[in-house]
């Protein structure tokens, strides 16, 4: 007699991918994303090796002023006119922009949360108030805001910084404010207040992290901002010269611009470039952090 077939207990389950490779899946779809990790990757490295490639200060003078790109070995990108190498200015003032763009990202994404956050869970009078003054501070241009900071405050590196979070934190606020309003009442933040969590706890715990993902998209946008208003500062003469950036770089190159370009051309490109990286970067975030993309 002959025995009866036995079937497997189980059957051999095929591995399914890892979250982190289902990111990048989502991520490298989208060429113009990759290229913004690629000028991203080579703003940082330009700031990692800037030490190694130009060592020394960077607004030290080392050559004959107004020195052409490509005609002195010694300064590729040619010096400007107080004879300081273009090339030391660029690297150099990677880091300052790096700086700038996360140091102030972070203040006001942090504030941006914080008023966010407490306006769309509690609702009522406290909504009402802190949009109001959220309100009075869109009434003021940002960058009216921001010279009046700068000009009351000083204009060290530290002060433009901390300005600059100071008047980018009314967009982010009304994000977090919209996610907090459609997640309040969710079955997940109802069961967690039955279970007693206090407040705060649901907050932060609970909705928040359900609340981030348009808003670390939304912070490329203000790094590239960050950036910018640094750049328009020092183009004023409202920069910080203690550091060698690249506003300060097309700020004092603006006297010879008709006669040589290439002192605000080249530090104008970086930041065209650096802006570029981000605004692609946010781009893919996006598809990354988008829950309709496909897998």
């Amino acid at each position: 007699m002959n025995a009866p077939d036995i079937e497997p207990a189980f059957e051999p389950q095929l591995s399914r991918p890892s979250r982190a490779a289902v990111m990048w899946r989502r991520f490298r779809r989208n060429r113009a994303a990759v290229l913004g990790l690629v000028l991203f990757a080579a703003v940082v490295l330009a700031a990692l090796l800037a030490d190694i490639i130009a060592p020394g200060d960077p607004l030290r003078r080392v050559g004959v002023p107004l020195t052409a790109p490509f005609v002195d070995a010694a300064t590729p990108l040619g010096t400007d006119q107080l004879g300081r190498d273009i090339l030391a200015g660029i690297l150099h003032g990677a880091r300052i922009s790096l700086l700038i763009g996360v140091v102030a990202t972070l203040i006001s994404i942090c504030i941006g949360i914080l008023i966010g956050a407490v306006s769309g869970y509690f609702g009522g009078w406290v909504d009402d108030l802190l949009m109001r003054v959220t309100e009075a501070f869109q009434t003021i241009p940002s960058f009216v805001l921001l010279l009046a900071l700068v000009a009351i405050f000083g204009s060290t590196i530290g002060n433009i910084v901390i300005a600059i979070g100071i008047v980018s934190w009314t967009a982010p606020a009304r994000m977090v404010r919209a996610e907090f309003m459609s997640l309040r009442r969710r079955e997940f933040v109802d069961a967690a207040r039955n279970l007693g969590v206090g407040n705060v706890s649901i907050i932060f715990r609970e909705i928040l992290p359900n609340a981030l993902p348009p808003v670390i998209v939304f912070a490329s946008v203000v790094m590239a901002t960050s950036i910018l208003m640094e750049s328009a500062l020092a183009f004023l003469a409202l920069g910080d010269p203690n550091f060698a950036s690249w506003g300060n770089m097309i700020g004092q190159g603006r006297a010879v611009l008709r006669t040589d370009w290439y002192c605000t051309v080249i530090p104008g490109v970086a930041i065209l470039l650096t802006v570029l990286s981000f605004s692609l970067l946010g781009e893919g975030l996006n598809d990354i952090l988008n829950p309709r993309q496909k897998k």
